[in-house]
């Protein structure tokens, strides 16, 4: 059999390369090792979160997989055909809902199926996209790009138990490529919401930063709702969509220091067509459609760097990375793979 290896070490070194690799692994049939995984982490080698989405794709396509353990610095993934599935999850505790939904929604949409999943984790987590992130900024992109699904939040789900509870829809998918170049709207949704905290606490820091934001003329539609959860905790997002552009930032409560930690001028001044979180989230299913995407990010970050790498590595795709006066432009040649049927 012949394999395809990725060093776990590239670029950010962590879960993304994991996620990236295992997805585009299922999608191209494309049996893959990967070596090296987290190995300068702290804590090296699999968590509980990359399980769990190894673990769940190996169910949908009736993969072979050695080294799906805690702390496993190698992953041998042999992927077979991907099926129409409705599937019950539960992550535990907090572990990141929206990151396994990253690697379930295109597996499933790109290979032409159906999947309908419930799960339980954290909907609102740090270092992960927050599910109101997945539900507006994502899930607009990749309708652009033909890959469809829908979200019902039954339950919020922070930090530490988590408990949060979705359920996903998947239908199949016709990718196309996208361009996203440069963001013309002044118009801003602000959705936040809250449980087992103080509206006053929570209504004054929106209103600074409903300020903050109306003072560099931008019209600000605001939403703040109270949605039960098993721990207190607090989630915002900023987004901003036109013909152009799809912007995001999202941002958790910090309960100690009471305020959101959200670099809201990075999002003002960001007018190009993408922020750099999405920007990494592109990279897969534009390596799979036979025409170019093309967006525009301020920075490249590390997730961005590592999905250009694994995406060419597999698929064959080719891309350039060009600097520009506020930012970077990305061209991605896609490879219409002919192992999807």
């Amino acid at each position: 059999m012949d394999f395809l290896k990725i060093n776990g070490e590239f670029g950010e070194g962590g879960g993304q390369i994991i996620r990236t690799a295992i997805t585009l692994s299922c999608i191209t049939k494309q049996p893959i090792i990967i070596e090296n995984i987290r190995k300068n982490r702290t804590v090296s080698g699999l968590r509980p979160q990359h399980l769990t989405a190894i673990k769940i794709l190996q169910k949908i396509c009736n993969a072979d997989v050695e080294g799906a353990k805690i702390g496993s610095t190698n992953l041998k993934f042999i992927p077979r055909d991907v099926k129409n599935c409705n599937l019950i999850e539960d992550i535990g505790t907090a572990g990141s809902i929206s990151l396994i939904l990253q690697v379930l929604i295109p597996v499933v949409a790109i290979s032409q199926k159906n999947m309908k999943l419930t799960i339980k984790g954290g909907t609102d987590t740090l270092w992960s996209p927050t599910i109101d992130y997945t539900e507006h900024v994502l899930k607009e992109a990749y309708a652009r790009m033909g890959i469809k699904f829908s979200i019902k939040l039954i339950k919020r789900g922070y930090y530490p138990k988590g408990g949060g509870q979705i359920i996903l829809d998947i239908l199949p998918a016709k990718i196309k490529s996208i361009s996203l170049i440069k963001r013309k709207t002044k118009n801003i949704k602000l959705l936040c919401s809250f449980s087992n905290l103080p509206y006053e606490l929570i209504k004054k820091h929106v209103d600074i930063i409903e300020k903050q934001l109306c003072e560099k003329n931008f019209l600000v539609q605001t939403e703040i709702k109270e949605e039960n959860a098993i721990d207190s905790g607090a989630t915002l997002l900023l987004f901003s969509i036109d013909e152009e552009s799809i912007i995001g930032f999202d941002s958790i409560f910090d309960k100690k220091m009471e305020k959101f930690n959200l670099d809201l001028e990075s999002f003002m001044q960001n007018n190009l067509g993408v922020d750099k979180c999405l920007a990494d989230m592109l990279v897969l299913p534009a390596s799979l459609t036979n025409e170019m995407t093309i967006f525009r990010v301020p920075d490249i970050s590390k997730h961005l760097e590592t999905n250009l790498f694994v995406t060419s590595k597999i698929t064959g795709c080719k891309y350039g990375v060009g600097k520009i006066n506020d930012g970077f432009e990305i061209r991605i040649e896609g490879v219409l793979n002919t192992s999807i049927k």
